[in-house]
């Protein structure tokens, strides 16, 4: 197995974008394509990681997306919220970017344009939903502790939804998670939502500790848990 890895720039409007690709450069063929969303700090090595892993041990096309933009990174937690506030006031540059980012992905030589999923965390999570809103062409969107609110609640969704949160995120409240169960099944969706006890925000970022103060850590559990389940779920909608 050879995982090649792409820096790929690309133009969302007039703003350019730096995504990352990872496949394994060793199958031949086609292979489905899994669009990954990074978390509010912008396209990083945790994503990049999250990328190269599902390359290498599912032999999926990875792309991670660039919502920000071509060096929109953050170095701090005030960097932060200030480079994601627009993208939380403005649902659809968020929708816009990430299709745009779908197009590079099913555009590879590499992926099979009719087998793609998006997957995100936090920040990335809200963002897939909002893509499932949207009708964005994917065969299903998992959001890994991400966040549920959104300005217009979608009347119909078409696409399968996994939702794996953890359940001590204090980063979502009980009322975003009571609507989205009530947007869910007022939109007739193909959904279903995980919740992993003791877990707390982002924990799936094995580059955080565990066990430490604050609204985030990483657990190794729900973790495991939550990539096996995102496994079945690959299997369900794309196949191998």
């Amino acid at each position: 197995m050879s995982v090649k890895t792409e820096a790929i720039e690309y133009k969302q409007g007039g703003t350019t974008c730096e995504g990352y690709f990872a496949y394994d450069d060793a199958k031949s063929g086609k292979r489905p394509g899994i669009l990954v969303v990074h978390e509010w700090g912008g396209l990083g090595d945790y994503v990049k990681q999250r990328c190269r892993m599902i390359a290498e041990q599912l032999g999926y096309v990875a792309f991670g997306v660039d919502i920000f933009g071509k060096g929109v990174r953050a170095t701090s937690m005030e960097d932060c919220a200030r480079i994601s506030e627009p993208f939380y006031k403005d649902r659809g540059l968020i929708r816009a970017r990430a299709q745009a980012g779908l197009d590079q992905l099913k555009g590879h030589a590499r992926t099979d344009a009719n087998k793609c999923v998006a997957i995100g965390y936090c920040f990335g999570g809200l963002t897939v939903l909002e893509m499932a809103r949207a009708g964005a062409p994917v065969a299903g969107v998992i959001s890994f502790h991400g966040q549920f609110n959104t300005p217009v609640p979608a009347k119909s969704i078409a696409t399968k939804v996994l939702v794996l949160h953890g359940a001590s995120d204090p980063v979502t409240p009980p009322d975003e998670i009571n609507g989205l169960l009530k947007e869910m099944e007022e939109a007739k969706a193909d959904w279903d939502c995980v919740f992993y006890g003791g877990a707390k925000h982002t924990f799936t970022n094995f580059n955080l500790p565990t066990n430490i103060p604050g609204p985030a850590a990483y657990q190794e559990r729900a973790d495991k848990k939550s990539w096996q389940a995102m496994k079945e779920f690959l299997a369900e909608t794309v196949g191998a």
